[in-house]
């Protein structure tokens, strides 16, 4: 063989050697500090209160009957009088009212006047909350408690949600920035912040920040990785502070590995992954549903029986499954069966 042939041969195996690295590479990422780190060091406040939703079409709370909601009669009547109204209970309607939960968690750091989502969800046998208004609800750290904020607005609904029997949630629902902080809240000191937090504890992660870390201050021992999910932090006074020295810490880059993880969303079925999941040849029957992979050389899918070929992906899956009207309890069980079967290596998670 010539040189130049030789030459010609060695280039294309370094081409393709460069692009196994840059594929492998893939599962690796780079990825700031901060991303991968509890924010601030402090967990969420969270608030809850009691509160009503007005404006329903016919679809509130009942008042008759055994199975009447007493307790939405009686809060209408303790909002009109605040207003010095007086209606017998006897004569109070409220199927345009519906007694509800209100949630939400916020970062400690926020101060009065800063706005947060909350969350609300019947409480009694209201059939719908959709067009409905939440009135002004005060939020509690816990029962007992001073009211820290307050929330009120228009519900925004889900048109996705779905229930085990794949029918449409709707005594739940979100109001974007309905909340209001309006008193200071229980916050830690962030300047004697000595710890990073990692969200997903990881002691390779851990290692990696904190060689990170001594690398930017020049100094072995700046960071000391105490277990999987702490780092202990002993940081100088600089010329910027102890406050900037630490946003210089969750500006630093790490690689991070990606774990293989499917996130299923119980209510409407939604199914996510980070990357394309191969699935293995398997047969998993669940509920009147029998899923194949790997045994046809077509798609098929029928309510019953969803036939993929081999190397199908979970997204292909997926979109079958829902073809096959399966229900979001449906699709999360399978999946589950399918990663104790050995066919798929991720992490489920279902929420």
């Amino acid at each position: 063989m010539s040189g130049r042939r030789v030459r010609h041969w060695l280039a294309l195996g370094a081409c393709a050697l460069a692009a196994l690295l840059a594929a492998a590479e893939l599962s690796a990422q780079e990825v700031r500090v901060r991303d991968l780190i509890i924010p601030d060091a402090a967990p969420p406040v969270r608030l809850m209160g009691y509160g009503l939703v007005t404006g329903l079409n016919n679809t509130g709370d009942r008042v008759t009957g055994a199975a009447g909601s007493r307790q939405t009669v009686q809060s209408v009547v303790n909002l009109l009088r605040r207003f010095d109204v007086e209606v017998p209970l006897d004569l109070l309607r409220t199927r345009n009212v519906a007694a509800v939960l209100v949630t939400a968690e916020v970062s400690p750091f926020l101060r009065p006047g800063g706005r947060f989502a909350v969350r609300v969800s019947s409480v009694g046998d209201a059939t719908s909350l959709r067009g409905g208004v939440l009135w002004m609800t005060p939020l509690l750290n816990d029962a007992g408690q001073r009211a820290v904020a307050g929330a009120q607005g228009a519900l925004v609904m889900s048109e996705g949600g779905a229930s085990a029997d794949n029918l449409p949630v709707l005594t739940t629902a979100r109001v974007p920035d309905g909340g209001i902080v309006e008193a200071e809240l229980a916050r830690p000191d962030f300047r004697s912040v000595t710890k990073l937090l990692l969200r997903d504890p990881d002691v390779a992660t851990a290692s990696r920040i904190a060689a990170a870390v001594d690398s930017a201050f020049g100094a072995p021992g700046t960071a000391v990785v105490d277990d999987p999910g702490a780092i202990t932090l002993t940081l100088k006074d600089t010329i910027g502070g102890l406050v900037a020295t630490i946003a210089k810490v969750r500006e630093l880059r790490v690689r991070s590995d990606r774990p293989a993880r499917i996130i299923i969303d119980s209510r409407d079925g939604t199914v996510v992954t980070g990357g394309e999941l191969i699935v293995n040849a398997a047969v998993v029957s669940h509920a009147g549903i029998t899923l194949t992979i790997g045994t046809v050389a077509d798609t098929a899918t029928l309510r019953g029986d969803v036939r993929l070929p081999s190397g199908t992906t979970v997204q292909r899956i997926a979109a079958a499954l829902h073809a096959a009207q399966s229900t979001a309890t449906e699709v999360a069980a399978i999946f589950d069966a399918l990663r104790e079967a050995g066919a798929l290596a991720a992490e489920i998670l279902v929420r």
